[in-house]
């Protein structure tokens, strides 16, 4: 199934181009965009994604991650085929990197499997949900006849006008801010190192958000300090969650040492109230404490969540209101 894309102008002569990310793909007859999702058809852009999932799976939001957000709860977790970046080491190339077979599965569907799994929320992520826009924007109609949350897992590299169009229909964004060096989003990623920030920025004022870094040594493990005051400059309750990096598709960096993540983790804590540490055992760096009084709130073991301090929204210790979506 195909459905018209929503953000385009004609350049000339049935030439195309797409306006739904600062790529902004001239787009030919016959030919498609970076990201494999839109496709011009006789001087038409379609959503040519539209609704064809490489992946669904039931997941703890805490895979997201997410932590401040419906904690302990489980989540539907879908992808589309495709991205709008190129990062080297992506973990899931072989759906954002490689065309690869999809199925198709109805907006009402979706929502209907969220409903027989039980699950509160549905999650656009493994690869770049940007991508799906109409698709999400397509779900939210029947999602939210059913009270269900849609989350998305993203680069942030949308245009400013359909983000405050999704923002109307998104309950929560985890944004994957992977560095704060300009050149290196540009020519090692293909993003926009600015789009992104706008991105966190205007989120962060329409609902919850939390952010994420992957930490990779010698590419942006020098921007833990520079990232974490600028992201405090916003709110210093966002969640930043610094990912522990490993080689992958032949990239030539080290996995990222015990020290350099915990390092980090002091280093970001001067700026936020809230950080964690991921894809590596560091007791406690995965737990969520209250700023005012250090009182343990949330004690995570993995995927395992257990709210210990949290009592009507409150901290039980010195009655603080959390910052959490519960």
């Amino acid at each position: 199934m195909k459905r018209k894309a929503d953000y385009y102008e004609v350049v000339e002569d049935n030439i195309l181009r797409c306006t739904l990310c600062p790529h902004k793909c001239v787009i030919p007859p016959g030919k498609e965009g970076i990201c494999w999702g839109k496709e011009n058809e006789n001087g038409i852009l379609y959503s040519s994604n539209y609704g064809k999932t490489t992946s669904l799976a039931v997941d703890p939001i805490e895979k997201k991650p997410l932590f401040h957000f419906r904690p302990g709860t489980k989540i539907i977790s879908v992808s589309p085929n495709g991205c709008n970046m190129k990062c080297p080491y992506c973990q899931n190339y072989t759906i954002s990197a490689r065309k690869t077979q999809t199925q198709f599965i109805e907006p009402e569907n979706l929502v209907n499997l969220a409903l027989q799994y039980e699950t509160p929320s549905i999650a656009f992520t493994y690869s770049e949900p940007i991508i799906w826009f109409e698709y999400i924007m397509d779900v939210a109609r029947f999602a939210k006849q059913e009270n269900i949350d849609l989350i998305m897992v993203t680069n942030g590299l949308i245009c400013e006008e359909p983000l405050m169009e999704l923002l109307r229909v998104i309950s929560a964004m985890n944004v994957d801010l992977k560095s704060m060096n300009e050149d290196y989003y540009k020519k090692v990623l293909s993003g926009d190192l600015k789009t992104t920030q706008r991105t966190i920025s205007i989120a962060s004022k329409e609902i919850h958000i939390e952010v994420t870094n992957l930490l990779i040594l010698g590419d942006n493990d020098s921007d833990v300090e520079e990232l974490s005051k600028w992201l405090s400059s916003i709110d210093k309750t966002i969640p930043l969650h610094i990912s522990r990096y490993f080689p992958y598709l032949g990239y030539d960096r080290p996995p990222t040492p015990i020290s350099t993540l915990k390092e980090a983790y002091d280093t970001a804590k001067q700026y936020l109230h809230y950080v964690y540490i991921g894809n590596a055992p560091i007791a406690g760096a995965e737990n969520t404490y209250c700023p005012e009084c250090s009182n343990l709130l949330i004690e995570r073991s993995g995927y395992s969540t257990t709210i210990v301090g949290i009592k009507e929204g409150r901290c039980n210790k010195c009655s603080r209101r959390v910052d959490i979506v519960l």
